[in-house]
C-alpha cells in the first residue's frame, strides 16, 4: 500500500510514524482548529509555544525558526506524502486533508465508549430512593412487596454488568 492519499487506508505502520513525533501531533491539533489554510509561519509559532507550554509571544525569533525549519523541510512533507495533510511549499500554506480523520482512531482509539461507572450510579440511586419510598410506605412503592423489589435491583444490575462484560469483550478488553 502506498503513502500517498491514493483512496486506501493509511496503513497502521504510517499512521504510527506520523503521530509519534510529537510536533506533527501539536501541528495535527493547530490545523484542526483551523477552517482555512495557514502560514507555515503561523503553524511554526503555535507549535513552538506548545512546545514550550508558553504563549505566541513569549517563543523566541531562534525558537520559532528552529520549528519552522524543521516543520518546512521534515514534518510537513512526511503529513503531505502520507496524504495527512495539504501543503503547498511554494505559498507556505498547509492545512488538514480530510485523509487526517484516519489518525483519529489511533488518538482515541475508543472515543464512543461508555462510562459504566455512571450507568451504576444511576442504578444504584434510583432503586435506592424506590426501595426508601417502599420502606416509608409512599403510595405507589407499597404495591410492590419488598422481596420484589430486591429481584429487581439484583436483575438490574445483573443485566448491566452483562451488557457491561459483553460490550468489553466485543471491543477487545
Amino acid at each position: 500500500m502506498s503513502e500517498e492519499g491514493d483512496g486506501d487506508a493509511l496503513s497502521r505502520d504510517v499512521a504510527f510514524e506520523i503521530l509519534t513525533n510529537p510536533r506533527r501531533r501539536y501541528a495535527m491539533a493547530y490545523l484542526r482548529s483551523q477552517d482555512e489554510p495557514v502560514p507555515i509561519g503561523e503553524l511554526a509559532e503555535a507549535v513552538a509555544a506548545w512546545e514550550r507550554d508558553t504563549s505566541v509571544e513569549l517563543v523566541s525569533s531562534k525558537e520559532r525558526k528552529s520549528v519552522y525549519t524543521s516543520l518546512y523541510q521534515t514534518h510537513l512533507p512526511k503529513m503531505a506524502d502520507a496524504g495527512v495533510v495539504d501543503y503547498d511549499r511554494h505559498r507556505g500554506r498547509v492545512a488538514l486533508a480530510d485523509r487526517a480523520e484516519e489518525l483519529d482512531d489511533y488518538l482515541d482509539p475508543e472515543p464512543h465508549v461508555p462510562n459504566w461507572s455512571r450507568y451504576y450510579l444511576a442504578l444504584a440511586l434510583v432503586s435506592g430512593v424506590a426501595v426508601a419510598c417502599r420502606l416509608a410506605g409512599m403510595y405507589p412503592f407499597t404495591a410492590v412487596p419488598m422481596l420484589g423489589y430486591v429481584g429487581l435491583v439484583l436483575g438490574s444490575f445483573v443485566v448491566l454488568s452483562a451488557v457491561n462484560l459483553g460490550m468489553a469483550h466485543r471491543n477487545g478488553h
